[in-house]
């Protein structure tokens, strides 16, 4: 009976303090010749520990619960203890009555420069700034957390969101590139977050929402109707597109979802479609030879 109480109290623990990701660190080197390769396989065991023993926020996840998430770093060079690299973050979540994952992030970030020295202690402290390597990771915890919000509830992301605009508040005077808002390049870790957070795009977030949770999550239920939510939601993305052409937000959005958006609407129940695909090549030219996929 005692060892009963004790397991069960054990997996009690475990589960209330579960960690929000099941994350996949990946670091590539292979440009990167005349290396003692230990010391990537080193920093890519550290970083998945990094990323997945840390607790992110106080909301308990339960196991199926956890998001899904990917990040892809590519060591450019590599000299001392310096690292240039770009970072691929991604991430899903399942749609409800469905195995299916729909991709929610996946944004490309070039800007990733960071010191690491192998066996190093890698801790975060979220009142300073002490590593562009922890920053960057912690960062990008919160904003995969916030977005995957997003889709369950409007403006769920609110809290990750805050948490990684604090981040970049403690990042930017460094100067390290990739947190400032002077930066020629918009397309960078402040504006991600500086733009989710601004009124102006406010109505970015409702169509995050409407398209996951009013749309795919309904797609079980009664397909046409979830793909005339899907279209209403994307036009209502449209609205941010004519307020903001080429906005980060709205390739990022692009990047993740050209594909998924070009299987829903090219088969099952048909809805119109030539005006969507106008508005689509309208918002992501760089899509355009998928759109004429769209029947």
């Amino acid at each position: 009976m005692y060892k009963f109480l004790v397991v069960s109290f054990l997996l009690a623990f475990c589960t209330a303090n579960s960690q929000e990701l099941n994350c996949t660190v990946a670091v590539n080197y292979d440009k990167i010749t005349n290396a003692n390769v230990q010391i990537f396989k080193s920093l890519e065991r550290a970083l998945n520990e990094f990323v997945n023993n840390n607790k992110w926020s106080e909301v308990t996840y339960k196991s199926n619960e956890k998001i899904n998430c990917s990040m892809f770093i590519i060591i450019n060079s590599y000299e001392g203890n310096t690292f240039e690299t770009s970072i691929q973050v991604q991430s899903s979540r399942t749609i409800f009555n469905s195995s299916y994952s729909s991709p929610v992030v996946n944004v490309n970030d070039k800007d990733f420069v960071f010191n690491y020295v192998e066996f190093e202690n890698l801790s975060y402290n979220p009142n300073s700034f002490d590593s562009n390597l922890m920053s960057v990771l912690a960062f990008y915890c919160n904003y995969i957390i916030g977005m995957d919000a997003e889709t369950f509830e409007p403006n769920g992301g609110d809290p990750y969101f805050e948490i990684a605009q604090d981040i970049i508040a403690l990042a930017a005077p460094t100067q390290i590139k990739g947190w400032g808002q002077s930066e020629s390049n918009r397309q960078n870790r402040f504006f991600l977050i500086n733009d989710l957070l601004s009124p102006t795009f406010k109505a970015f977030r409702q169509a995050m929402y409407s398209y996951h949770f009013d749309g795919l999550d309904t797609m079980e239920k009664d397909t046409k109707k979830a793909k005339e939510i899907i279209k209403a939601s994307l036009a209502t993305l449209n609205e941010v597109h004519s307020t903001r052409p080429n906005a980060y937000m709205t390739r990022t959005f692009f990047d993740a979802k050209a594909d998924e958006i070009v299987s829903i609407f090219s088969g099952g129940p048909t809805v119109p479609s030539a005006d969507l695909v106008e508005m689509l090549n309208r918002m992501s030219p760089t899509n355009s030879s998928k759109w004429t996929n769209i029947r």
